[in-house]
């Protein structure tokens, strides 16, 4: 257990963090699935947009790797454009 006043609000404060990153990473890949669900491309090009941005963020924030970012964006934009 933490002795320290400074070391007991660390841990408040990455539990804090930590649930906000889950939330945003589950949020996005909830995202991803619905625009891999998606039939119309009017849709998908709209989604596709929303979804680009929360990837970006999330690589931002060092939740997922910059390089996993830019994999997963590559491989939407493929999906959307054979629509």
């Amino acid at each position: 257990m933490a002795n320290h006043k400074s070391a007991l609000k660390r841990i408040r404060s990455n539990e804090a963090k930590r649930l906000r990153n889950r939330y945003q990473h589950k949020t996005t890949r909830t995202f991803i699935k619905r625009l891999k669900d998606a039939t119309n491309k009017a849709e998908a090009e709209e989604l596709l947009k929303k979804v680009v941005g929360m990837i970006d963020k999330l690589a931002k924030n060092n939740i997922i790797h910059k390089n996993k970012a830019s994999n997963q964006k590559s491989k939407l934009t493929k999906l959307v454009a054979s629509l």
